[in-house]
């Protein structure tokens, strides 16, 4: 598929997209340290950086781990990735509840896989995750809530992926831009 702006945007946009099937091999530290320097740098509120990122690379020691935190399905193909990152926000600014820790981390998420993209990797993010378990196993402090989780890598050869995804491991498209874009009011 050929993706197609109704604009002028950057073609980064276009061609950054969120596949399952990786090379199995893994990131390196280095690789990982300019991804997360990307998402730092994202805009917050009152310029609190709610977001904390907390990783592994493909085979050390958190990897097993860090597979078992997500559901069956996204297991099946994240295995194969070369990272897997957990973000978490903090739900306060000081003692006052934060209204845009989710939107920050967010953005964040959203410049990291910007930066992937350029580094000719690919990411793909997820909310299959077992909740449940995530806040004790990966010792996340109470007043932070578990947003989501990304896998990251080369991109692979769909036929390594489970039979079920093969036929979906394609660019999805976008709804056109006059109907998420409104002005004045919801519904234009």
């Amino acid at each position: 598929m050929v993706r197609i702006s109704e604009t002028a945007m950057d073609p980064v946009f276009l061609t950054r997209w969120s596949p399952r099937a990786f090379d199995g091999s893994s990131l390196t530290e280095a690789d990982m340290q300019i991804l997360a320097d990307a998402a730092h740098w994202a805009p917050s509120a009152f310029n609190h950086q709610p977001w904390r990122m907390i990783y592994s690379l493909r085979g050390d020691d958190h990897w097993g781990l860090f597979l078992s935190l997500l559901i069956p399905f996204n297991r099946s193909w994240a295995e194969q990735a070369g990272a897997l990152i957990f973000f978490v926000s903090d739900q306060y600014i000081g003692e006052k509840p934060s209204r845009s820790h989710s939107f920050d981390t967010g953005a964040a998420w959203a410049m990291m896989a910007l930066q992937a993209s350029m580094m000719g990797l690919h990411a793909h993010g997820m909310t299959g995750l077992d909740f449940d378990r995530l806040p004790e196993a990966l010792k996340v402090p109470t007043n932070f809530r578990i947003e989501a989780a990304a896998a990251i890598g080369k991109l692979g050869d769909r036929s390594r992926l489970p039979s079920d995804l093969r036929d979906r491991e394609v660019m999805s498209d976008r709804k056109p831009l006059a109907e998420v874009l409104f002005a004045g009011q919801f519904g234009g």
